[in-house]
């Protein structure tokens, strides 16, 4: 899949354009999740019927980060994890469009030329109803079927893929998630619920106080957990072994703000600092608390460790 970052390098990628012209889809597509890949599939069949590429316009920070940073959701995966679920997926275009003030105040009519035809050369076009794109939010389903004879396009709605009577999105996942019902998260996502990120060089308390964990990097301000969890672990070599996670801010020995995620890996003593870890969420454990002493936080430590032994050997990968 290639990756096109911002509309400065779009005059170039329609230069290049030998396909006829693009099947486009546009939103969030945060988590990527069954919703999302209900969308994904249907722009390519389409798109194959019609002898198109694929694109997938989507926004970097999201709009509601960039609008309202303090009230914006936690996301539900990075940009990197998203890239590479739609690289999964088989769409060959990822347009990333830095979302600013220029973006948020171009007219409608300005998105639609600039962006869906001179830029992606859009043949076909599918987004839901409730997606709202230019100046003031005006641009939606029915304004881009109204320049469609103008400019040559087709434009569908996209339907909503429901659970259990359900509409699919990314909000309900979040609030699944804060239940620490990982099993109805992952029936919503296609799959288990991950973080994932660099293993980062800490403070290295851990170690001191007889709990050496990896530290990983979220790259995010929120995090959509909080609290210890009984995780599986793969990378730096490592498919699925068992650990337990610390997702938080650290209360007894931190006055941060930012949510750290902290593995703890069973029986493991090699070096990975610099390594990409992928933590899966199986089980909730408690919340985060804040304990008196250093004392007290090694005691419940030891008692997390335990507990998520007993829960791995109960339930083998």
């Amino acid at each position: 899949m290639k990756l096109i970052r911002g509309q400065h390098n779009l005059p170039s990628f329609s230069q290049g354009f030998d396909s006829g012209g693009s099947a486009v889809t546009i939103g969030a597509f945060d988590g990527v999740h069954c919703g999302h890949r209900e969308v994904l599939e249907h722009l390519k069949r389409e798109a194959v019927k019609r002898g198109l590429s694929t694109t997938v316009i989507t926004f970097e920070p999201l709009p509601g980060e960039f609008l309202f940073p303090e009230k914006a959701p936690p996301r539900l995966m990075t940009f990197r994890e998203k890239f590479r679920a739609l690289d999964a997926l088989g769409i060959d275009h990822l347009l990333c469009l830095r979302f600013n003030d220029e973006l948020r105040t171009m007219s409608p009519r300005d998105f639609v030329e600039r962006i869906f035809v001179n830029g992606l050369c859009a043949r076909y076009i599918a987004f839901g109803d409730d997606f709202r794109f230019g100046k003031e939010r005006a641009g939606d389903l029915t304004f881009t079927e109204s320049l469609a004879d103008e400019f040559g396009y087709e434009v569908v709605p996209t339907s909503t893929y429901d659970v259990a009577g359900e509409r699919v999105s990314s909000t309900r996942i979040r609030s699944v998630l804060l239940e620490a019902d990982f099993g109805e998260a992952a029936n919503l996502l296609g799959r288990r619920f991950t973080l994932s990120g660099k293993v980062l060089k800490g403070k290295q308390l851990g170690r001191q106080i007889g709990s050496p964990t990896a530290n990983i990097a979220l790259k995010r301000v929120k995090s959509p957990l909080h609290g210890v969890y009984a995780v599986r672990v793969s990378g730096a070599g490592l498919v699925d072994a068992p650990a337990v996670a610390n997702v938080g801010v650290r209360p007894t020995v931190n006055d941060g703000s930012l949510a750290n995620l902290e593995v703890h890996l069973f029986d493991f003593a090699r070096d990975i600092y610099g390594e990409r870890l992928k933590v899966e969420f199986m089980t909730k454990l408690r919340d985060e608390k804040k304990f008196d002493s250093l004392d007290a936080l090694k005691a419940a430590i030891a008692r997390d460790q335990q507990s998520a032994r007993d829960w791995h050997a109960a339930n083998p990968a």
